[in-house]
């Protein structure tokens, strides 16, 4: 109270002074209860300077804390919400109503201390703050709250007036029996137990900086409003001293306001209001997180399109349509039912080991001994052909003993696990060749051969050397390596950019091909026999032989003329043997028959040179890039094949003594040479125009860009971050269905190579691969693939068993994938949803590990992990391809 306060600075005058200030007191309450019923507008009242300091102190402690009841962050983002729903006027009443809660606050401890007499000032200018704000006219709740505080001070104005000068009477005599230090410390305690008691949060900030600017702008409180402003916490000082100006101007018109029962009563009903906002504050937050759900949703569908590819590329998102209407039919109900009935019954899966001869090297289409022994010749090596059982098997192939997981790639060029692939014969037989070694757990491969003992390396230099726009790893980009050996030859070429198929059979010289595939080199088991290789007419850039064993010349040279359908019009036949540099009569006859029959042909002898490190020699042919040289021969021998051979057909096609006119035409496949590699990855092959219709519908050049954009976006967005393994100890990749090789060229900056497989079935897009300088092969899904078990790292399947379904038995086919995984590879399937949850079934029974299943609408997505669990049971009886 304004008199109290005077009192207590005079508090050493006389004692007959209390009667005419109390009657005094009396008149003025009276005045002013008068007042306040016929305005509520407040003329600011100047503060003296020992005033302003008791206000200084007492404000610096008020705002010290933060309110424990609402927290200054919580109140933050509270009001951030009132504002922008609200406007500037929802902010205002929160402000009101914090005042309002502070003044019953402060009555309770007036009432509670006596001495706190400066604290009530203080608390007094809010109260009266908030008359003032609430003399506006918004209206609401805080207009309703003034009229109530008017109500109260009517009806208890006389009760507290004779109250209130009881307790001044006490508090007087109080202070005259006190020293003026006393009164100094008295009040200073006071301070620090009001300070105690009650923790102003960021809202009395707020009020406060309300007040200062009604104070010192002379505006109207709607412009106060309008210009408020929550301060940060390094200006709370500034806000402190500003603030002391407005409490002190509203100070003396404030005491009644304090003391009235109705406003206690006010205070509460403000508490209750302040709790209603921060509940609606808290609600427009929980609509605020649905919206981010919804977010995170549309985010997750967004990674969905990513590891999916879109309408446009394939049928895999398009949903099916379905006829508006508030009922489903009753075929859809019985359907899906039957769906849900065929799900819930899982098949039980009897595993067993496969009894068979070759034990853990198995492979079914060129172990098959029953069909092997009722050849009625092998001249011609058909017993290292492929034939395959009628039915795929169902067992599963052993693991060696010790088997465990390979070195890793550049590591394992140079050395693999004995274990793995426990084979001593070639370190034995070719030992001195530098092929193989055994050194205590491990194979160490000095990366020698039959003709380059010293080392692949030079030996590829020094070739290059001998005939440089041989360019490897430029123009020379896709090789075919003949008779391979343990293929270092291929996998010292990676060095220089050059990507090599490597092949041989399955002999004598056992597991040569599984050694290169233990070691991350491509290859496959294969023989030149009878029929044509698994690979499109002109698509090699250079095709190696070193010691390769195969009888070129005989029979017409129908082996080299396979050679010459598979190699591109101007590329290089590398011939390292000894009918080359050695003078033995046998090696003579051979080269004479060579040089006859690679003159027929119209190849011409480009180089011929003896490296004295290696002490071996080779030959390098150039086939012809057009006709002229065929259509000038003496003699047609060996024959031009009829128009009618296709020279791109090759699954299970008898080989023919005859070659095949070269293309002409600039627009025809094979009469350009491909640009250079890397250029030639991305570019779209010359010969694709705009009048072909490509494998997804749009003319062939933007189909074939669209691929290749959409398997990056999958492969950097989704298969590099999403799938959950980790891509450095991955090495041999096989794409099972692929297209135009997209896949596997989005796969360029990573450290692995692709088989790309196009099933005899899809359209024949494999010159578009190697026209890429990319590698692969076809191959029928249906039989067993050409390769060890144990051989890739990545399985890729994209839509090949909803495929594969309708022309066999999926369940061995998913047998096959488990023999040439490796354990702890990994299998990615994109498929109809009906097939991800049947292989999922499977992958379960093989006791798999499931990274991710995704299933949209119709489509889906599985990522498993192949163990090393193998069953312990074996079949009773051996298998028919024993």
């Amino acid at each position: 109270m304004a008199f109290g306060r005077n009192q207590r600075f005079d508090s050493r005058r006389s004692s007959s002074y209390c009667s005419t200030a109390t009657l005094i007191v009396f008149v003025a309450l009276c005045l002013v209860g008068i007042w306040m019923m016929t305005s509520t507008t407040v003329v600011p009242v100047e503060m003296s300077s020992s005033e302003k300091s008791e206000v200084t102190d007492k404000a610096s402690e008020t705002v010290a804390k933060p309110s424990e009841d609402f927290p200054g962050d919580e109140y933050k983002e509270a009001a951030r919400d009132a504002k922008s729903d609200e406007g500037i006027s929802a902010t205002k009443s929160i402000s009101e109503d914090s005042q309002d809660q502070n003044t019953s606050e402060n009555l309770t401890d007036n009432s509670a201390d006596s001495k706190g007499e400066k604290d009530d000032s203080v608390d007094a200018s809010k109260s009266q703050t908030f008359s003032d704000e609430s003399g506006t006219g918004e209206g609401g709740e805080v207009a309703k709250t003034t009229e109530d505080l008017k109500d109260g001070q009517n009806a208890n104005s006389e009760q507290n007036t004779v109250d209130t000068e009881q307790e001044r009477g006490k508090e007087q005599n109080s202070d005259n029996d006190a020293s003026p230090e006393q009164n100094n410390k008295s009040e200073e305690n006071a301070n620090e137990s009001t300070g105690n008691e009650q923790q102003p949060s960021d809202r009395d900030k707020n009020s406060t900086e309300s007040q200062l600017q009604q104070s010192d702008n002379g505006n109207n409180s709607e412009e106060t409003v309008g210009n408020e402003q929550q301060p940060e916490n390094e200006n709370d000082s500034d806000t402190t001293g500003k603030a002391e100006k407005e409490q002190s101007s509203n100070m003396k018109n404030s005491e009644q306001d304090q003391k009235s029962d109705g406003d206690v009563v006010n205070a509460e009903k403000d508490q209750v209001q302040i709790k209603e906002k921060v509940e609606e504050s808290q609600l427009e937050e929980a609509e605020k997180d649905n919206v981010e759900n919804k977010t995170d949703s549309q985010a997750k569908d967004q990674v969905f399109n990513d590891v999916f590819p879109d309408g446009a590329q394939s049928d895999l998102l398009n949903e099916t349509n379905t006829q508006n209407g508030a009922w489903s039919t009753q075929a859809t109900e019985s359907k899906n039912e039957k769906e849900v009935q065929a799900s819930s019954t899982v098949q039980e899966y009897d595993w067993k080991l496969c009894n068979v001869t070759a034990k853990e090297d198995y492979i079914p289409c060129l172990d098959n001994e029953e069909a092997i022994k009722k050849l009625p010749t092998t001249r011609h090596y058909e017993h290292r052909e492929r034939h395959c059982p009628e039915e795929g098997p169902t067992c599963l192939v052993s693991l060696p003993k010790g088997y465990q997981k390979p070195i890793e790639w550049p590591t394992s060029r140079d050395k693999i696990w004995y274990n793995n692939v426990p084979h001593t014969k070639l370190a034995v037989v070719k030992g001195h060749q530098n092929w193989v070694k055994v050194s205590g757990d491990y194979l160490i491969f000095p990366g020698g051969g039959t003709q380059f003992k010293n080392g692949a390396l030079h030996y590829i230099d020094a070739i290059q050397e001998s005939l440089p726009d041989i360019a490897w790893g430029k123009r020379s980009r896709a090789i075919l390596d003949v008779g391979c050996g343990v293929a270092s030859f291929g996998g010292y070429l990676f060095e220089r950019d050059a990507l090599t198929m490597s092949f041989a059979p399955k002999d004598e010289h056992e597991a040569q091909v599984q050694f290169a595939l233990e070691r991350g080199i491509p290859a496959i088991s294969a023989v030149m026999g009878t029929k044509r290789l698994p690979f499109p007419s002109m698509v090699f850039d250079v095709i190696h032989c070193a010691r390769c064993r195969v009888p070129w010349h005989i029979e017409g040279g129908k082996l080299l003329l396979e050679l010459n359908r598979m190699l591109r019009p101007g590329g290089y036949f590398v011939w390292s043997a000894t009918p080359v540099y050695q003078t033995l009569q046998e090696d003579q006859d051979i080269w004479n028959a060579m040089s006859e029959l690679t003159k027929s042909m119209c190849w011409k002898n480009v180089a011929k040179r003896r490296d004295a490190f290696n002490q071996v020699g080779w030959a390098i042919y150039r086939k012809p890039s057009n006709n002229t040289c065929y259509e000038k021969r003496e003699q047609n021998s060996p024959p031009l094949c009829q128009e009618s051979d296709d020279a791109n057909a090759a699954w299970n096609i008898q080989l023919q003594a005859c070659m095949h006119k070269l293309p002409v035409v600039p627009t025809v496949r094979g009469s350009l040479w491909p640009d250079q590699w890397p250029q030639r990855l991305e570019k779209t092959p010359y010969w694709l125009n705009s009048s072909q219709t490509g494998v997804y519908g749009k003319p062939a050049p933007e189909d074939f860009q669209k691929d290749y954009k959409h398997w990056k976006k999958i492969i950097d967005n989704s298969y590099m971050n999403g799938m959950g393994f980790n891509w450095s100890n991955i090495r041999n990749v096989m794409d099972m269905r692929s297209v135009y090789g997209g896949f596997a060229a989005a796969l360029r900056d990573m450290k692995v190579w692709v088989m790309n497989v196009v099933s005899i079935d899809s359209p024949d897009t494999l010159p578009i691969i190697y026209e890429r300088g990319l590698i692969g092969i076809y191959h029928d899904w249906c039989e067993s693939f050409s390769t060890y078990p144990r051989t890739y790292d990545l399985l890729h399947a994209d839509h090949l068993f909803s495929r594969i379904k309708k022309r066999c038995k999926m369940l061995p086919v998913f047998v096959e994938v488990d023999r040439i995984l490796r354990p702890e590879g990994k299998l990615i399937v994109r498929d109809k949803k009906e097939i991800i949850n049947e292989l999922e079934d499977v992958v379960k029974s093989l006791k798999w590990e499931i990274r991710m299943t995704y299933v949209k609408g119709s489509e889906g997505l599985l990522c498993v992990q192949k163990t090393m669990w193998r069953p312990e049971a074996v079949e009773t009886t051996s298998s028919s391809t024993s």
